[in-house]
């Protein structure tokens, strides 16, 4: 059997010969652990956590700067995460359910509360951090409704509001 000959009936029984360069197939790797339940949990589920644990941290680093100290900071930082996390899945889990308009209003409201409430940790005024969480409160309404309207084919409701099952049907024409 001539060499040629031997390579191709090689070829057609799947095999591979490694000294004409060809390299041996990997057998597929396997997803680790946390990729897998990465595929598993939405972002609607995964950002609010995430954005809560964040939340929480910065909260014990503006408490613990604002003169409060060790455990009392860590626990203003659990109960921020806590309290921020929870309402974050309820806004995440309402939100294709929601107006643009409102959803926008919701995110605005609730990022200005929890930002005004972190701000008066520092030890500044009551009326300060209504200033400051408001200001920041409508810069966020201002954002997420810019954002919000400039993807409208992902909106849950499309360009035209609401559903055609909520539009008042037209009669036909009466014919004489």
């Amino acid at each position: 059997m001539d060499q040629h000959a031997h390579h191709r009936a090689a070829r057609s029984h799947g095999t591979v010969e490694t000294e004409h360069g060809a390299t041996r197939a990997r057998p597929a790797e396997q997803p680790s652990r946390l990729a897998a339940l990465a595929d598993r949990v939405p972002a609607t589920v995964s950002l609010p956590i995430i954005t809560a644990l964040a939340f929480g941290c910065f909260t014990i680093f503006r408490a613990h700067s604002g003169g409060i100290k060790g455990g009392q900071a860590v626990l203003y930082g659990l109960a921020a995460a806590v309290v921020t996390g929870a309402l974050g899945l309820v806004v995440a889990h309402f939100q294709s359910s929601m107006l643009t308009e409102t959803r926008a209003l919701a995110y605005g409201a609730f990022f200005g509360c929890a930002v005004g409430w972190n701000y008066s940790l520092g030890g500044e005024s009551v009326l300060s951090s209504v200033g400051f969480g408001l200001g920041l409160g409508a810069a966020m309404f201002v954002t997420a409704l810019y954002i919000f309207r400039g993807h409208t084919a992902r909106e849950p409701h499309g360009r035209h509001r609401p559903h055609k099952e909520h539009r008042p049907r037209r009669l036909p024409a009466p014919t004489h």
